[in-house]
């Protein structure tokens, strides 16, 4: 069995289709061709604005054309992660899905549910003529992941509807109804080459195996970061030995927590004997503290003298930078019990040719000011150490509101598919929602969609009977609003 015979079928089918597609962030220009082409292909109105965006749109079915305009919402893109022992190469291959038992995940790489779901129930509402709507559109937005830069630019005309349903939600039989905005702080370091010293002995450390995930969902589930694991060792031996840094690299993208990181170091081969048994009593430690958390797979192999080393001073500063940074939840809502407010995520450092050593982070609050001061806090603690920092444009939040119409529409209609009442939620995650609701105020706007596990990292996954149950809601709310006029 493929995904192409699960339930409801049309919706797996462009799913399929779409995981075939090379999407990374800022390299849409694959997808977007698979859009228009399918567009034209079903004989559905379809328009692209500069920034590359897509808009498809659908007339009402008979007699429901007085309906509230409706627009179907999700984003092109995709994190590409992918384990260190795999062989992919996101810009051309495509993802190989996998069935097991009641989920889909990947063979090795982050599966694209984030947000391929979305884009494929969009797309079998504009090609499925058996339901029943008013006036539909569904916008495709491009760099959600990196930037929200689709929504940022997003052309004149692109939201012209009275609904906005974004399906770029991960929990099934929630509805979400606000979002924490969030800033990127970036910290530069400059270093010199100087060359490895003799009589030293050289080792790499690695911490590979940890769960990683979404910096803002999966933020506060106690989940180790690579490069907290791997700097906290490398500070340790500081401590005790004369350390020489030759090469570092933790993490990957600013919105996924690190799983994997490794250094380069040397101590003096007098003192080799003492990192050995140091590391061995630093792996039993960093276990038992995850026990029940994570599996971290550690090792300490010895290397070759390499030609060139970080000089001390910046080294040093890098490491005491790195291991004073705050990561994970500063705060946690006072108004809504159980959701993060603010949070930091210490993303990725690496060593960049003819720049310097790059550490990234992203910050995400609730509140507008919060943001700003644990960015800041992040910016004086690398500041002190002499990199030079720089904040992203940032988002802004989505603010709840309670008494939204759509969102008693997607209520009803989930006590009447399924006799439950779903919460209505904020997010600790960024949706392109904060911005379009502050170019266009008036639109009435939820997030929804089926169940995905450990988004943004290889074990990224989808439940199957969420999938069926997500598309019955989306069918239902359409079926509903098209009742009503405006």
């Amino acid at each position: 069995m493929t995904i192409r015979d699960l339930k409801p079928q049309l919706i797996w089918e462009i799913f399929d289709e779409i995981t075939k597609v090379p999407r990374p962030s800022k390299k849409e220009d694959k997808i977007r061709k698979f859009l228009v082409e399918f567009a034209n292909k079903h004989n559905i109105s379809v328009k692209t604005d500069a920034i590359g965006n897509v808009l498809m749109e659908k007339p009402a079915t008979p007699g429901c054309e007085n309906a509230p305009v409706v627009v179907l919402q999700g984003h092109m893109d995709m994190v590409c992660e992918k384990n260190g022992d795999v062989n992919h190469d996101f810009d051309n291959d495509p993802i190989q899905t996998i069935i097991e038992g009641e989920w889909v995940r990947a063979n090795g790489t982050t599966l694209g549910a984030d947000n391929g779901i979305g884009v494929a129930a969009a797309l079998a509402v504009m090609v499925d003529n058996s339901l029943k709507h008013g006036p539909v559109k569904a916008l495709f937005t491009v760099d959600e992941e990196t930037g929200l830069t689709g929504a940022v630019n997003l052309g004149d005309g692109m939201i012209d509807g009275d609904i906005l349903l974004n399906l770029d939600s991960e929990d099934e039989a929630q509805i979400f109804i606000g979002c924490a905005g969030g800033i990127d702080t970036t910290c530069l370091f400059s270093y010199k080459r100087t060359l490895a010293p003799e009589k030293f002995h050289y080792f790499k450390v690695s911490f590979t195996g940890m769960k990683g995930g979404h910096s803002g969902t999966d933020i506060d589930k106690g989940r180790a970061n690579a490069n907290k694991i791997l700097v906290r060792f490398l500070w340790n031996i500081m401590q005790k030995e004369t350390l020489e840094l030759a090469d570092i690299k933790g993490g990957n993208l600013r919105n996924a927590i690190a799983r994997e990181g490794y250094a380069v170091f040397g101590v003096h081969e007098n003192h080799k004997e003492a990192v050995s048994v140091a590391f061995n009593e630093y792996v039993a430690e960093i276990e038992a503290e995850y026990k029940g958390i994570e599996t971290i797979n550690a090792s300490l192999e010895s290397v070759e003298r390499p030609n060139y080393c970080i000089d001390s001073d910046t080294a040093t500063a890098l490491l005491n930078a790195m291991y004073g940074c705050p990561h994970g939840v500063i705060s946690m809502s006072a108004d809504i019990p159980g959701l993060v407010e603010t949070s930091t995520n210490l993303a990725s450092v690496k060593l960049v040719e003819n720049e310097g050593i790059l550490v990234t982070t992203s910050q995400r609050s609730s509140v507008e000011s919060r943001k700003y001061d644990i960015a800041h806090q992040v910016e004086s603690v690398f500041t002190l150490a002499g990199a030079k920092v720089t904040h992203g444009d940032g988002y802004p939040g989505w603010s709840p509101n309670v008494e939204s119409p759509i969102l008693k529409t997607a209520i009803k209609a989930y006590e009447d598919l399924y006799g439950i009442t779903p919460e209505a939620k904020a997010l600790h995650a960024g949706l392109e929602c904060g911005y379009f609701l502050k170019c266009y105020p008036n639109l009435d706007m939820i997030s929804f969609g089926p169940t995905l596990l450990d988004v943004h990292s290889p074990k990224e996954r989808m439940h199957i009977p969420a999938v069926e149950k997500f598309w019955n809601h989306l069918v239902r709310i359409l079926v509903m609003v098209a009742e009503t006029k405006k």
